[in-house]
């Protein structure tokens, strides 16, 4: 029972003691609040700098986490916040602000010039302070290999001087999430106990049961579809299946081989470049925002605030595929025994 059903059945979510506790930085929309939270977690402490992620996110858990709102730990600049503030939890979450490090950005890593890279180093002071039991770290899968693998050997180096024992993989969410949208990302995971590091592993592949089809809607606003726009006379003749997502890329369109969801990016509310493409019954349009959700596994009753589209996709093109997430995280609760 997720997050969402336990609130509709009027039952809190702490009625009991939670059986772990988190915090959630750069914490987006709340993805892997809402992954941790499905798996008996409470949010003690969350951080999200931009201001439509955060009505978003207080959108959604305002209602099952008051505690979290109204005590003020709902922060929003990390490196204002004093780590010594932050109440004492058990796990820590972190998708850090991967565009330093991505093939779609600079790739300037440590050295971005507007701080992004730099915000690591936020994360090292908060685990030195609070010192959690594991945390789980996400970014593009270019990070492995940035700057010829010194970035991550930095990584690696800063966490193991506070004494936590770390492995990383790179996951695709159609391989290990049962979620049809090709996206890969490193996970990198660490432990303070020896003990609980030698038991875990990461998930093992997963046979991909849905299809585009579980994700699309029926019924959708006129806004979206491309008939009788002017882009429309460029994507009739390449936008011909119905079983395909296809891409814009600004010039030509690219078609996805796999049968899946290319990858969401967050840019594709913002000049055209890398919008899926769909073909339905009534025409050719873009993905929908709440389509983009359910391509990253957030579940139906998931609020999305009168907002831009184009801040919606930004949003989700920067989120984590939920049910990915709630996998490894499962792995890190069966290797502590909690």
């Amino acid at each position: 029972m997720g997050i969402f059903d336990q609130f509709e059945t009027k039952k809190s979510i702490y009625k009991n003691e939670p059986k772990f506790t988190f915090i959630d930085l750069f914490a987006g929309i709340g993805g892997f609040h809402l992954a941790a939270s499905n798996l008996g977690g409470k949010c003690v402490f969350a951080s999200e700098f931009d201001e439509n992620a955060r009505k978003t996110y207080q959108a959604n858990f305002l209602k099952h986490n008051k505690d979290l709102f109204y005590s003020g730990n709902f922060a929003g600049d990390i490196t204002k916040v004093d780590e010594k503030d932050i109440p004492n939890f058990d796990f820590l979450f972190a998708g850090f602000p991967c565009q330093p490090f991505s093939v779609a950005g600079y790739r300037q890593g440590f050295k971005d010039k507007g701080g992004r890279g730099n915000l690591f180093f936020d994360i090292v002071r908060i685990l030195k302070e609070k010192k959690p039991k594991a945390f789980i770290l996400e970014n593009v899968k270019n990070l492995k290999t940035h700057d010829k693998g010194k970035t991550i050997k930095v990584i690696y180096d800063e966490l193991q001087k506070l004494g936590y024992k770390i492995t990383d993989n790179v996951l695709n969410a159609m391989e290990y999430g049962n979620t049809p949208q090709n996206r890969e990302r490193i996970f990198i995971v660490g432990f303070l106990e020896q003990k609980a590091f030698n038991k875990f592993s990461f998930p093992n592949k997963t046979k991909l049961k849905k299809t585009i089809h579980s994700c699309l809607d029926k019924i959708v606003d006129e806004k979206y579809y491309y008939n009788n726009k002017p882009l429309y006379k460029k994507l009739k003749n390449d936008v011909v299946k119905k079983d395909t997502i296809y891409q814009w890329r600004r010039k030509y369109v690219r078609e996805n081989k796999s049968n899946v969801c290319p990858t969401l990016t967050a840019n594709m509310g913002m000049g055209g470049h890398n919008v899926p493409i769909i073909l339905d019954d009534q025409g050719i349009r873009k993905l929908t925002p709440k389509e983009c959700a359910n391509f990253q596994g957030y579940p139906k009753k998931y609020i999305l605030p009168n907002i831009t589209d184009s801040n919606l996709y930004k949003q989700f093109g920067n989120s984590i595929c939920i049910p990915l997430v709630e996998r490894v995280t499962n792995n890190i609760i069966l290797a502590l025994e909690i």
